[in-house]
């Protein structure tokens, strides 16, 4: 037992260590790839020379970028196979879909027009040029809905049924699987969420120029578009934030009463605002969850149901099978030792009928899909030894949950600071505390990818134990391989990882360095 949850969580910590190299490019270059359409639209409009340096200068940035995050992510893909091969029989049917997808359709869509984008500036015209650099920039866009339809089809396995012939999940409808509320929250929610961080990005490398003293010009240009993309995202990302928030609450209570610090719930639940958990809580004890907290009444309640009288269920609520209606009365729910039964009952239905369907047994055949019908959506409990596995790690969830809402709420505040000043320069230049709104400015950067990190921990955390919500946990998903083989590639996708990481970072700097000594109001040969 010790040496499979060795591989378990080593398996886990190099697909989490791929995902984390993976995001630190993706959102750049989706955020920044809609910031330089933009640009050059506003050069083929005005026909500018000005426009057009800006525009190739931030479009070499989204260049590197986009190349280091194709590689990142190729290697994510076929970690599915290597270290996840039960998932992959299990739900390869469905999984495989929009990844085979985004794969032929967005990412040949946009691996396409780059190389017009970039190569093609006296080759084509230049209507032909501005759709290429937008169709780059949608085609990235495709590529992450794809991605994020097969992420959330991990948190909410819809559209598809089990086939105990085939021992797998078949897809019953694409629509279903494509357009989930769990999926187009998600698609929503991430990309305008990229369009804060590549705002965020440009008012940085903009800050330092600025603080340098360079191409003023150039960077007014710039914090003008890269203000209102910004603004638009931050703003857009509370409002798809809030949609999120209502289908956890009713696709995955356990990962919302976990964002709270939840054990127990009630009707008209506040929200917690701010608080210190007690590192001496569990679900089997009667701590106070808390050490300290400030809340707003009815929050949660608010939040997840859109009514401040409404119940919101608490960890061990949903363990025990508890909820409540409206008015306080007690409405029973299926408990976690119930789900387990009833999982371990479809297990072994599905055991049994590769003996029915030898033997022809039509009876014995009626009952177990009878049996799977009812109980197969619990299946995945089936593998827990005891309720308390399905909880996730709760510290984690609740703190990075509060730490991606104050940093957002910082940047709903700095964009709107960045869109004023690019139109009212005067407010900054030459003022004393201009050199530290500079500052601010390349610091926000790191910022911005700390808030998006700690969402995609919310998002990933929050659901565990499961690779597949209530039907997979992470312990029966993995491919049969020793600790050490595990151990080995981690730190070899580390060690590469951080290397493509340090030469996208080292080009991107020098790239702005070299530029930045260079006339941006014009375009060099």
């Amino acid at each position: 037992m010790n040496e499979l949850m060795n591989v378990v969580d080593w398996s886990r910590a190099q697909f989490a260590l791929t995902a984390i190299y993976h995001w630190l490019f993706v959102p750049l270059t989706l955020g920044l790839g809609v910031i330089v359409a933009v640009m050059e639209t506003m050069y083929y409009r005005t026909r500018s020379e000005k426009w057009l340096a800006t525009t190739k200068f931030w479009m070499t940035l989204f260049g590197v970028n986009f190349a280091i995050g194709v590689a990142t992510g190729i290697i994510m893909e076929f970690e599915f196979g290597t270290n996840w091969s039960n998932y992959s029989w299990f739900v390869g049917d469905i999984f495989g879909a929009p990844l085979a997808i985004e794969g032929i359709l967005a990412f040949f869509m946009e691996s396409t027009f780059i190389a017009v984008m970039f190569f093609g500036w006296k080759r084509v015209s230049p209507k032909f040029h501005l759709a290429s650099t937008w169709l780059t920039a949608i085609g990235a866009s495709l590529s992450a809905l794809w991605i994020l339809v097969a992420n959330a089809w991990m948190q909410d396995p819809v559209g598809c049924h089990f086939n105990p012939e085939t021992m797998r999940n078949e897809m019953t409808s694409f629509w279903a699987v494509a357009t989930s509320p769990t999926a187009m929250a998600k698609f929503f929610h991430t990309v305008l969420s990229a369009w804060t961080l590549g705002g965020a990005f440009v008012a940085g490398v903009s800050g330092w120029m600025l603080l340098k003293g360079r191409n003023k010009a150039h960077c007014m240009r710039s914090l003008k578009v890269g203000g209102w993309i910004g603004t638009i995202g931050i703003v857009l990302t509370i409002a798809t934030g809030d949609s999120s928030a209502v289908t956890v609450s009713q696709k995955q209570p356990m990962k919302l009463a976990a964002m709270e610090g939840l054990y127990r719930g009630q009707n008209a639940q506040s929200l917690v605002a701010f608080g210190i958990l007690n590192p001496a809580k569990r679900v089997d004890n009667d701590e106070d969850p808390f050490l300290f907290e400030v809340s707003i009444p009815y929050g949660l309640s608010i939040l997840a149901n859109k009514d401040p009288q409404s119940f919101v269920p608490g960890i061990n609520d949903i363990i025990n099978g508890v909820s409540k209606d409206r008015e306080g009365k007690l409405v029973n729910t299926v408990s976690y030792t119930e789900r387990i039964a009833r999982g371990k009952r479809a297990q072994d239905a599905v055991k049994a009928y590769d003996a029915a369907s030898r033997s022809d047994d039509r009876k014995q055949l009626d009952n177990i899909n009878k049996v799977l019908d009812e109980d197969f959506k619990y299946f995945g409990y089936g593998y827990l030894d005891k309720p308390a596995e399905a909880v996730p790690p709760v510290a984690m969830t609740f703190y990075t949950f509060r730490l991606m809402v104050m940093v957002g709420g910082y940047l709903l505040l700095f964009m709107l600071a960045v869109l004023l000043l690019a139109y009212k320069p005067r407010l900054v230049e030459g003022k004393k505390w201009a050199r530290w709104w500079y500052i601010l400015s390349i610091v926000t950067v790191p910022l911005t990818y700390v808030c998006s990190a700690s969402g995609w921990i919310v998002a990933e955390v929050g659901r565990q134990p499961w690779a597949i919500q209530d039907l997979m946990p992470n312990k029966v998903a993995i491919s049969d391989l020793s600790a050490s083989y595990v151990q080995v590639t981690f730190w070899i996708f580390a060690v590469i990882f951080t290397a493509l990481l340090v030469a996208d970072v080292s080009i991107l700097l020098t790239q702005i360095a070299k530029k930045s000594k260079t006339d941006l109001d014009t375009v060099q040969a």
